[in-house]
């Protein structure tokens, strides 16, 4: 799956640089790394990427909804959000659990950076240090639209659908 959205966000692109690209999603999350090449692919292109959560964005879900382009993530009124830190399991060898165990602790590190830069561009200041990220992400953390809104994974709520250009949604405060 992360494949073929990259390769539509790659063509996308390609057939219009400048024009907005919006992506709808509703998510329980997956793999993280799928879903960083998604995100790696959302910051890489040229167009700008609107996220729009259409029911739920759960785990790496809603770090690609927060990757949107600041001031272009959305969440419909009943969406619901999810953050944590990744899950994983491994059976072995200690030395290979061991190994396992410093890939998924470097995945976490990574996970909260990106959380953290666009909660942080989203308040506009340096609001979230990395402790209060890890903190926030230690355990699933549930957000309904006005807690994401509050706490910077989104920018506004859209409860119509307009006759504005796509990317001119409106956006409101709670």
């Amino acid at each position: 799956m992360s494949a073929s959205i990259v390769a539509q966000l790659l063509w996308l692109e390609s057939d219009t640089p400048e024009k907005p690209i919006t992506m709808y999603i509703n998510s329980p999350g997956g793999s993280v790394t799928s879903g960083m090449a998604i995100y790696d692919t959302m910051t890489y292109i040229k167009s700008p990427v609107s996220t729009v959560c259409v029911g739920g964005a759960a785990s790496m879900a809603a770090i690609l909804l927060a990757g949107g382009e600041a001031g272009k993530r959305f969440a419909l009124p009943h969406s619901s959000i999810m953050i944590h830190q990744p899950l994983g399991g491994t059976r072995g060898q200690a030395s290979d659990i061991l190994i396992y165990a410093n890939q998924i602790q470097r995945i976490r590190e990574q996970s909260n950076k990106i959380m953290q830069y666009h909660l942080n561009k989203a308040k506009g200041t340096d609001k979230y240090s990395l402790e209060e990220v890890n903190d926030m992400m230690e355990r699933d953390k549930y957000l309904s639209v006005d807690e994401a809104l509050d706490l910077g994974v989104i920018d506004g709520i859209l409860t119509k659908r307009t006759d504005k250009k796509e990317g001119e949604e409106k956006k409101t405060d709670g």
